[in-house]
């Protein structure tokens, strides 16, 4: 971990309130005329006591303390007049480092210190944006609100009475597969989703399954560690082994859940495929399709092998996937980050590897590489094509 790291849970802890998101293309100029940053109306008291009205445009200045080193006279702003209903942060004065595209796909955030101060950091590196989400148990796709410092959200009430029968029925907590696959039957139940509704919308149902998952870790950890934070600790270090227990559970959850909802999102298209099988050394790549046994038969053609990649976050971690299949030439890469810099997203290219991201996500990427970025639905229909599934 970084300083920021523990600057932004410093500044988050003793805020009034906090709020957090990916820094986009859009926020830097790069896909519009606007540049600042955006900040949906869920989070606008963040900004102003009051919500704006349409029909008129308000704003507040305030100054803002980045990094813990600078300051800048910056303003809140509603647009509401014309077509436009938004909120924005603007002014930040000439050199502003964070309003360029080498940021894109970085971690805002802000915190309200007082009326009109208020403290920003950004986090650039994958392993803090990480810890931060599961210090404050975030969702990668679930950014754009203010932050729960309180860490246990309020589940769709439809799922609520689910959850609890769910839980209080297990004695134990589950490891990763059971989790997810408890969230997915848990949401298809609900919502009555079939295979072939997952077919059809794979980028929807996807994120669907994963907030679901999110929401029902929640009360498993109410469930089983209640009882034990509910008493005192009997020394300081059994407080940091069961802050430890957590942390790790909720890192260990995170990481291997896009995996396991991918996993079953290709079963259900009949994709063949294998994971976490030996390429050359130790390397275990997510995903291989049609498999392991076809990889290794250098009569099976190589152009008919592909690889996918799958983290939550690839700003810093893009390239480790890059020498995980020697054989395949062009490598494929899921993930939920809502946007990368155009210099990134140009080194992606070069290195011949592809970005996978929720269809619902593309609009966080520059649009000059729009073409270059891959669905879920668009890479499962790649590979079908060369699995002869129709």
């Amino acid at each position: 971990m970084t300083e920021y790291f523990d600057l932004a849970v410093s500044q988050v802890n003793s805020a009034e309130m906090a709020f957090c998101r990916f820094i986009t293309a859009n926020d830097v100029n790069l896909t519009s005329h606007q540049c600042g940053f955006y900040v949906p109306k869920e989070a606008q008291e963040l900004l102003f006591e009051e919500p704006g009205e349409r029909g008129s445009n308000k704003e507040k200045f305030v100054k803002i303390r980045w990094q813990d080193d600078f300051e800048t006279d910056s303003r809140f702003i509603y647009y509401g007049t014309g077509t436009r209903n938004e909120y924005r942060i603007t002014r930040f004065g000439h050199g502003f480092p964070f309003l360029t595209e080498e940021y894109v796909g970085s971690l805002l955030i802000i915190c309200k210190m007082g009326r009109t101060d208020y403290s920003g950091i950004v986090l650039e590196h994958d392993e803090d944006i990480d810890e931060f989400f599961s210090l404050y148990n975030l969702q990668t796709d679930k950014t754009n609100h203010l932050i729960n410092k309180n860490v246990l959200a309020s589940p769709d009430e439809r799922l609520d009475s689910l959850f609890r029968q769910v839980v209080e029925m297990c004695e134990y907590f589950p490891d990763t597969v059971m989790m997810s696959k408890l969230a997915r039957d848990l949401f298809n139940g609900n919502f009555a989703i079939s295979d072939a509704d997952v077919n059809q919308e794979p980028d929807k149902i996807l994120l669907k399954w994963i907030d679901t998952e999110y929401k029902l870790f929640h009360y498993f950890e109410e469930r089983f560690y209640q009882p034990i934070y509910s008493s005192p600790f009997k020394d300081c270090q059994s407080l940091i082994d069961f802050s430890n227990e957590i942390l790790n559970r909720r890192k260990s959850r995170a990481g291997k859940s896009l995996e396991h909802h991918l996993s079953r999102i290709f079963t259900t298209a009949q994709l063949r495929f294998d994971e976490q099988k030996v390429t050359e050394g130790n390397k275990k790549p997510d995903f291989i399709f049609p498999g392991i046994v076809e990889y290794h038969d250098f009569l099976f053609p190589a152009d008919d092998l592909v690889f996918l990649g799958a983290k939550t976050t690839c700003k810093d971690r893009w390239r480790q996937v890059l020498t995980e299949a020697d054989r395949i030439e062009t490598k494929y890469l899921f993930t939920l980050q809502q946007g990368v810099s155009s210099a990134q997203l140009r080194e992606m290219k070069q290195s011949n590897l592809i970005l996978v991201v929720p269809a619902a996500n593309k609009t966080c990427f520059d649009p000059a590489f729009e073409s270059d970025l891959f669905s879920l639905g668009e890479f499962i229909k790649m590979v079908k094509v060369k699995q002869h599934i129709a």
